[in-house]
């Protein structure tokens, strides 16, 4: 089928550019539909999705796209749909009860209850196939294999009924089994991403652009829900700092402490561990399962459209195929002419079209969490849709935005001496024998501390709509001594949301050890993952050993 037109189904969403490059690495090339009448020239759609069921259904219909899309699934051409663009073939969502989905399968997209587990299901998980059916040809889906999902919401999978027609394998999160593809006729559909499922993804993707996918009508085979295993694994993360060094180039950096230079006596110069890309090629390459970019550059000389960041992505996101966060200048920015705005949820668009899948909110955050908690004091409603946060995750969903939090630990000798802040007992007393603190949340790369502590910082923003936590600690930054396990421990009690575990990793027991203790989501380094001071490869073994899932690259 190499001269089939493939064609992309694109209503507004946010990261795009990782599908194309992904049919490219296949070997395929593909066409932006851009009108009605493009539907009468493919051979096949691919229909990817990310963000809130009511606005996806909304940008389909402002384009005039939803009858030719129905009309095209009626003729029977092959259509695939990813994450939001597998939910919107349902008949509807809870996430927007009062738009109507596609209707192309029986069901309803419902919430993940939070009460058990972390709220959006997001990381690496497997699929187990459940109405296996007998064809010559099958979507590639690997049982051992681990998928990339994201989603809040999801399509239960009963197992009864019409799914028996049209649902192909499932996946469980916790106590709940959802639906994670379905396959009737020529539609092929994910509720994973398989542009950002490395390798197993990209044979899902390339069955579908290279066989005739087709399921025969006929009885099938039927796992129990009961049935579909558990295979959640801890996320292993590597951060690259980049900034430009004293000549203009960007390079990624480490500093001890936040100081990125090297000592007097070395030339003072910005410490350099390597080229962006090429770093976060070579950590692809050996198993992280997600990467981010935190830009600690302001870059306020250029127009934005001109950041080298924007390129950074680009050239990423066409060899990585696993989720890219970029941190850093996530705000309102003024053009140096004075006359360009951007605001921050532009800001965000032009990072997702350029290959990135999070955006992750730094000082912004702590503003925003800040004017919250002032409207609650004033008696007005607390959400106005005026934040980044609020702005970025209803157009692109909360699970695309990161707050990253930044704090440092402010000793006290009791509780009374901070009335206004979240204080708890430590076991690591403070200089003069303190036996209580609180984390102060701080602004400008740490430079400046706020009145805000943590505990009202990441709950304010998990209100906001943040879908995730990147916990920092400047106190533990650099020191190889291990993560706080006092401030993530504390942190996840607060939220619903999932929580990154950073700063202070030195060696692999640290990794088990905030996991076990914390049941943190994810673990994250950079300097020793730089240095090659402890290889991820240790990492995934050791979580392995201590019997904690992991993803194998």
């Amino acid at each position: 089928m190499t001269s089939q037109k493939l064609y992309l189904l694109d209503y507004g969403a946010g990261n795009v550019r990782s599908l194309l490059n992904a049919v490219e690495k296949i070997g395929h090339t593909i066409e932006y539909i851009q009108t009605a009448e493009d539907f009468d020239k493919a051979d096949k759609i691919i229909f990817p999705g990310v963000g809130a069921f009511g606005y996806a259904m909304q940008a389909l219909r402002a384009k005039g796209l939803v009858e030719p899309l129905k009309a095209y699934v009626a003729s029977g051409r092959p259509l695939m749909g990813i994450c939001v663009g597998m939910q919107v073939l349902f008949e509807g969502s809870d996430e927007s009860p009062n738009e109507p989905g596609l209707g192309i399968f029986e069901g309803q997209v419902t919430l993940f209850d939070n009460s058990t587990k972390t709220v959006p299901h997001m990381g690496w998980n497997a699929t187990q196939t459940v109405h296996a059916t007998e064809s010559a040809a099958a979507p590639d889906l690997n049982a051992e294999s681990r998928y990339y999902f994201v989603h809040s919401y999801g399509v239960p999978y009963t197992g009864e009924g019409a799914q028996k027609e049209f649902v192909h394998s499932a996946t469980r999160y916790g106590d709940e089994v959802v639906v994670s593809s379905v396959w009737k006729g020529s539609v092929f559909a994910t509720q994973f991403h398989p542009e950002k499922s490395g390798t197993p993804g990209l044979a899902a993707l390339r069955s579908f652009i290279e066989s005739d996918l087709v399921r025969p009508v006929g009885p099938s085979t039927v796992t129990a829900p009961s049935d579909v295993p558990e295979a959640f694994t801890v996320r292993v993360i590597a951060c690259l700092d980049v900034r430009a060094n004293d000549t203009g180039d960007l390079v990624v950096t480490k500093g001890d402490q936040y100081d990125v230079r090297e000592s007097a006596e070395d030339g003072g110069d910005v410490r350099n561990l390597g080229k962006p890309v090429d770093l976060a090629k070579r950590y692809f390459d050996e198993g992280a399962d997600e990467i981010a970019f935190l830009n600690i550059t302001s870059f306020r000389n250029m127009p934005f459209k001109d950041t080298p960041m924007l390129e950074v992505l680009r050239q990423a996101s066409r060899s990585i195929f696993v989720p890219l966060t970029i941190g850093g200048g996530v705000r309102d920015i003024v053009d140096p002419d004075g006359e360009h705005v951007w605001p921050a949820v532009q800001v965000a668009g032009e990072y997702f079209r350029s290959g990135a899948d999070k955006v992750s909110i730094g000082s912004d955050a702590v503003y925003a969490a800040e004017r919250y908690l002032q409207r609650i004091a004033d008696g007005k409603v607390p959400l106005d849709g005026t934040t980044a946060i609020e702005q970025i995750a209803e157009r692109y969903g909360r699970q695309a935005v990161v707050i990253s939090v930044d704090p440092r630990r402010v000793y006290v000798n009791s509780p009374n001496d901070a009335p206004a802040h979240h204080i708890i007992k430590t076991a690591f007393p403070g200089p003069n024998g303190e036996q209580f603190c609180w984390y102060q949340c701080t602004v400008k790369g740490g430079r400046e501390g706020r009145d805000i502590d943590v505990r009202q910082l990441v709950t304010s923003c998990e209100a906001l709509g943040a879908g995730e936590v990147l916990l920092n600690c400047m106190d533990k930054d650099g020191t190889n001594s291990g993560y706080d396990l006092e401030l993530i421990g504390d942190v996840k009690r607060a939220v619903k949301i999932p929580v990154i575990a950073s700063s202070g990793a030195g060696k692999p027991e640290h990794f088990s050890e905030v996991v076990k203790t914390t049941a943190a989501d994810a673990v994250l380094a950079a300097g020793i993952f730089h240095r090659r001071e402890v290889p991820i490869a240790d990492v995934k073994a050791h979580l392995k050993a201590e019997g904690i899932q992991t993803r194998n690259a």
